[in-house]
């Protein structure tokens, strides 16, 4: 190999990354410093993500492994060979899963928190699960024989089924099996049922333990003197997701070439290691499984992203301590939000900061007399929508008010016609996106009859659970230049084709990812030229092979490279060249890392951009997304702050090496607490 010729550095399959990802919440719920209840959140929500996984992205690859023309053989191999890398990793994590389950069980007894099964039960306690089957699950159960049906294509993957063998005898003391299935009635009962409690301790019984209890009441009359029940769990096919991972124009004919013979398969099971060959037989018999879906022994219970909704038992003291948003100072005090904009641009640090001020900023302008118009961009939204409710009101106010849903915001498109159609018939404008693009921006624009307009850029949607539970920035500024470019957004999305050239704003696909490749060129030229460069990025994922291959190019040049990525992540730091300076921090805490900074040294004139993009194909080519600059001297120092608290985090900080291994995180200055807890009490100690 020629001496100058430069060695060829990784890129980590965005579906591999992501297993990394998702073990960095399973390392989260094994650790002893978490607290007990959350460490049993954390597990539902591994579960809960690796199901919605397999789902759509494990159900595209397989979509493609399974291509046999010609065309798209390459994209076939490479599948084939991502799936049995997620078979791998996936049989790994799950024996270090159900050994977490195990170690927090324990660890519960330990703090007077049983969790009982049907084989532990006192007579006491068989007494009231009989009286809690009359009131309760009576009649909700109607077990279906695997003998009547063709096929498990009625049943859902959202629910957990239990399959049965059944003993009858018969003459002559011979004994006959006979074998069924039925879905356990999560939805009305919840997964756990809470036993009285006895002598100081909780007793907790898992609903599919229940039932065991129960079966002879459930098969009552059919003569059965026996009875074994085994849980088992599967995951169909989405749809493939051709659009988030669009290599080349050849998957577009794969996709419709598969998409009616395969959606809706089953493609992954996971059952009670215990069950029966015979029983599992009939199982995996009514699921028509392939040759490259996933057949997994588990445990004793299936779909442990109930788990998030354990009860808690009155103990606090095994959670995570309240952090009450906080109300800033301006936000707090009486007299016109939108006059406080004006005087100075605002922004919100949710779930830190308190939501309610931007819901009071949207009251306001449904209000006010001089506001003529608002504007608004909804991916997703709460159940009873507090931002609905305003949009409806300033309608019925006389405002004109516009809101663009994206009806295609997966697992959430229901919900989105629901709304919208309630806007409709309270006269709001409504816009249903573009065709081939998803709306993923997240902004708004009030317009005014007289005086400056104001607009919200955000990294997250303006909804008010999410607001809670994960970290997103809202920039509120009245700047003629930002302002100016978010209503000509808007009337790029109501006419798409219209020629449009924004001044200030990233928009993609128009233009970001062109603007972000010249931003990190402009940080390598600022390094050979002996002047300030580096960049420090807070992002979710970085996937897209140029954004990878110029973030490469960066480091390789001697420009310092931080990053914090919480989900996929590309980019590999093992075994860089000399002098090449790449640094990449994962952060797995009790709030969801959501929010997307960008920051570039720029020479001296340090550079920071908020925004609802990552670093991906969808992002960048088929969606579209926005991305602000930030002017406003103290917002850039905080901005600059909540990316910097993040990297010097070793408390909860993982190193994402590309390896999997998610070493904890290391740096020169380390906080001494989490970056969550400590920019919660920053904030706290300068709210004045």
């Amino acid at each position: 190999m020629p001496a100058n010729k430069k060695k060829k550095l990784p890129y980590i399959e965005r579906d591999i990354s992501w297993m990394y990802f998702n073990r960095r919440v399973l390392q989260e719920a094994c650790r002893d410093n978490v607290p007990l209840l959350e460490r049993l959140s954390f597990l539902g929500i591994y579960s809960n993500n690796l199901d919605e996984f397999f789902r759509v992205r494990v159900a595209s690859q397989n979509r493609i492994a399974e291509w046999d023309g010609k065309q798209g053989a390459k994209e076939a191999l490479l599948a084939k060979n991502t799936v049995k890398q997620i078979s791998k990793l996936n049989a790994k994590y799950q024996k270090e899963y159900e050994e977490g389950v195990q170690n927090v069980y324990k660890a519960l007894r330990d703090e007077n928190i049983c969790i009982i099964s049907d084989k532990d039960v006192t007579p006491d306690q068989l007494e009231f699960i009989h009286s809690y089957y009359s009131e309760k699950i009576d009649g909700l159960i109607v077990p279906v024989r695997f003998a009547s049906v063709k096929h498990l294509d009625y049943e859902s993957d959202q629910s957990i089924y239990h399959a049965v063998r059944a003993v009858k005898t018969a003459a002559g003391g011979k004994q006959v099996y006979d074998y069924a299935f039925f879905e356990l009635p999560v939805q009305s009962c919840g997964r756990f049922v809470r036993l009285p409690d006895k002598d100081g301790k909780s007793y907790i019984m898992y609903l599919d333990d229940v039932v065991r209890c129960s079966l002879t009441k459930i098969f009552a009359g059919a003569g059965f003197t026996s009875f074994e029940s085994y849980a088992f769990k599967f995951t169909r096919d989405a749809e493939m997701e051709i659009d988030d991972d669009q290599r080349s124009g050849i998957l577009q004919k794969i996709s419709k070439g598969l998409k009616s013979r395969k959606k809706g398969e089953a493609l992954r099971v996971v059952y009670d290691g215990n069950m029966p060959a015979d029983l599992l037989k009939r199982v995996l018999g009514k699921l028509d499984l392939g040759l490259s879906d996933t057949v997994m022994q588990g445990g004793r219970y299936q779909n442990h992203k109930d788990l998030m909704k354990f009860p808690d038992c009155g103990r606090k003291d095994l959670k995570y301590r309240p952090m009450p948003a906080i109300i800033q100072a301006p936000f707090r005090e009486s007299g016109s939000i939108m006059e406080k904009i004006r005087e100075q641009d605002r922004f919100l640090h949710v779930p830190y900061h308190n939501f309610s001020s931007f819901i009071g900023l949207l009251h306001e302008a449904a209000l006010d007399r001089n506001v003529k118009s608002i504007k608004i961009t909804l991916y997703r939204l709460a159940r009873d929508s507090k931002v609905i409710k305003a949009l409806i009101g300033a309608a019925r106010n006389g405002k004109k008010v516009t809101a663009v849903i994206e009806l295609l915001a997966r697992f959430d498109e229901e919900s989105n016609m629901v709304w919208a159609q309630k806007l409709q018939d309270a006269g709001v404008k409504v816009i249903f996106g573009v065709e081939g693009l998803k709306i993923h921006s997240k902004v708004v624009h009030i317009g005014m009859k007289r005086g400056p307009a104001i607009a919200c850029v955000s990294t997250g949607n303006f909804h008010e659970g999410n607001a809670g539970t994960y970290t997103d920035c809202i920039i509120m500024t009245a700047s003629p230049r930002i302002t100016s470019d978010v209503e000509l957004l808007f009337s790029f999305i109501e006419k798409p084709y219209m020629p449009v050239r924004f001044k200030e704003l990233l928009v993609s696909p128009n233009g970001m990812k062109r603007k972000f490749l010249s931003l990190i060129d402009a940080e390598i030229k600022n390094k050979k030229a002996g002047k300030p460069a580096w960049i420090k990025i807070k992002i979710n994922h970085v996937t897209d092979r140029d954004m990878v291959a110029k973030l490469y190019e960066a480091a390789e040049a001697g420009v310092p490279t931080d990053l914090l990525v919480r989900g996929n992540c590309s980019l590999s730091t093992t075994g860089l060249p000399e002098g090449c300076h790449l640094k990449i921090c994962g952060i797995i805490d009790r709030f969801l890392e959501h929010s997307r900074i960008f920051i570039f040294a720029g020479g001296g004139v340090e550079k920071v951009f908020i925004g609802s993009a990552d670093w991906m194909p969808r992002n960048l080519d088929n969606r579209i997304e926005v991305v602000a600059p930030v002017y406003d001297p103290t917002l850039k120092l905080e901005m600059k702050r909540i990316v910097e608290y993040g990297l010097r985090d070793t408390m909860q900080g993982r190193t994402v090496d590309g390896t999997g291994e998610n070493r904890p995180w290391s740096c020169e200055n380390p906080l001494e607490k989490g970056s969550q807890e400590a920019l919660y009490e920053y904030y706290l100690e300068n709210n004045d």
